[in-house]
């Protein structure tokens, strides 16, 4: 592991404004993560509330076509050091007092955010070799949080990259590994954790900000004495179960709710050897943001059997409903149900496909998906749909009051290749068939309706498992991108094409926008590179 300043070898920086490197100290009142982002981008969503949804109005309809590339940042040579291609930008930049984070796995950067050009560089070896992607980083007053692939928790100076303490919070020889953004609540530095066919738990963590001593851990299947243990065969089915917790949360300040989403059980596909629904795995849980403690849960893939990861963002809003005034979150999971439900109590309010499916018979008391048994993997194959989100950030707007999620409508063939009693690993493999579909929609929350669908043009057969993040705006802009590496601005209310532009690469990150010098700017990765967009005079 080494600090390196001023790595200029690692990117080629083509800046169309001149103004000398940034001089201001970054810090971060903790309290401020909560509000509405203006002139800092400072957690993954940019807010708690995981709507991605700006109050800028600079950028807008009327000027849109003025839209110019400022600079691009290209990193250029890390994965040749490594052996390996150049890894693929995932991460959604944070932005404090001019300065930009930018990810890959195992290296951070800081850059000004008004020139691209880099003011520091860390870089991790690590040990585990699941370089498969890193979501971001957090910050926490003048401390900057990085997760590595390896399973480490490092806190480093915001302002300088100086190592400050590290944690190693998981055994990468155990098969975890760390992909995700810490999400930062008052005075814990909150993190998950990966590994997709591992049989072993899944778990949240929470860490002192100063010192790195853990706080507390959640974990993602129950222990002895639980009453959701009923839900497994055993206790060791229990243990060995899954559900990790490799995307951020979000959070309700006043509730002092967390709201994580749960990924896939293990075995992957070969159910016969978990008889039950298998919590809290395939869920939304609501814990106690000091204490880890479980409030509530919503199961939205019960006993799930075709690894529908439920990581898509919970958003969190408000709304009035039969006249009263509601405290909700929506999810429009991976398994194709577009949920709503009460974030005070979980209670459910809209559980409804918004793709087209078939592998369920109806909804439990609950509101919770009924799977149909015929439509588990078989040794001979079973037909079923692709994931119809995955992980790219969905996005909210107050304005029009809809949800944006950019899904894929297709089918896949899912075969069980271990029919045992007592299955390990994956069990069993999927493969898409047929031609997908993408499809834009601004669903209604309170409905579960689709206000409004852009299906986009598939020109190339482009893979259904990532999809561009959405960020919407105050001014009646809806950013993203499609599959055939366009730059694409919708309107929020109508989904009407108001610009495009040709990428490099198709977009790979979250896309943030903030106002500097005056100035609203918007900064996305797309392949290797960090674009940062604005007007033209």
């Amino acid at each position: 592991m080494k600090h390196i300043v001023g790595l200029s070898a690692l990117i080629t920086t083509a800046a169309l404004i001149s103004t000398p490197l940034h001089t201001a100290t970054v810090s971060v009142d903790p309290d401020t993560i909560g509000k509405a982002p203006v002139t800092s981008w400072p957690t993954f969503n940019g807010d708690y509330s995981g709507a991605r949804y700006s109050t800028l109005t600079q950028i807008g309809p009327a000027n849109v076509n003025r839209l110019e590339a400022k600079w691009v940042y290209r990193i250029t040579e890390v994965g040749a050091q490594r052996g390996a291609p150049v890894p693929v930008i995932k991460c959604t930049p944070l932005l404090v007092n001019g300065v930009l984070y930018v990810t890959i796995p195992d290296h951070l950067w800081a850059l000004d955010a008004q020139t691209g050009k880099e003011l520091w560089h860390y870089d991790w070896i690590d040990h585990g070799g699941h370089l498969v992607g890193q979501r971001g980083v957090g910050i926490w007053k003048t401390t900057v949080f990085f997760q590595t692939p390896d399973d480490w928790l490092i806190a480093l100076d915001a302002n300088t990259g100086k190592e400050r303490w590290r944690k190693n919070y998981a055994d990468a020889r155990k098969q975890y590994f760390s992909t995700s953004a810490p999400l930062i609540v008052r005075n814990h530095v909150i993190v998950g954790v990966g590994g997709d066919a591992m049989d072993m738990p899944g778990f949240l963590d929470s860490f002192d900000p100063e010192t790195g001593e853990l706080q507390w851990t959640w974990f993602s299947t129950p222990r002895a004495g639980d009453a959701a243990l009923k839900t497994w065969p055993n206790e060791t089915a229990s243990e060995h179960g899954g559900g990790m917790t490799w995307m951020p949360g979000t959070y309700d300040t006043m509730l002092n709710l967390l709201y994580w989403p749960t990924g896939n059980t293990n075995p992957v596909f070969a159910g016969q050897g978990r008889p039950g629904a298998n919590l809290w795995t395939e869920s939304i849980v609501a814990l106690d943001a000091d204490t880890g403690k479980l409030r509530w849960y919503f199961q939205v893939s019960p006993h799930d059997t075709h690894d529908f990861d439920n990581t898509t963002a919970p958003i969190l809003f408000d709304r009035t409903v039969n006249g009263k005034p509601e405290r909700l979150l929506a999810q429009a999971a991976r398994n194709g149900f577009f949920v709503t439900l009460d974030r005070v109590t979980g209670k459910y309010l809209v559980v409804k496909p918004y793709v087209p499916l078939d592998y369920a018979s109806g909804l439990s008391p609950e509101g919770e998906p009924i799977p149909i048994p015929d439509k588990d993997p078989s040794v001979g194959g079973s037909i079923n749909i692709v994931n119809a989100s995955n992980w790219p950030a969905p996005a909210y707007s107050p304005k029009t009051g809809l949800v944006y999620v950019n899904s894929v409508e297709g089918k896949a063939i899912y075969y069980l290749t271990d029919d045992s009693d007592k299955p390990s690993g994956y069990g069993g493999t999927g493969a898409g068939i047929g031609r997908a579909v993408r499809v834009l929609q601004a669903i209604d929350p309170l409905t579960g309706d689709a206000e409004w669908q852009h299906v986009y043009p598939n020109l190339n057969d482009a893979p259904t498992t990532v999809g561009p993040s959405i960020l919407t705006t105050a001014s009646n802009l809806l950013i993203t991108g499609d599959d055939q590496k366009d730059f694409i601005i919708f309107s929020a209310d109508k989904g009407q094409i108001l610009w495009h532009h040709d990428l490099d690469a198709n977009e790979s990150g979250g896309i943030i926008t903030y106002l500097l010098g005056g100035k609203q700017y918007i900064v996305f990765g797309a392949g290797s590179s960090l674009y940062a967009w604005s007007l033209h005079p």
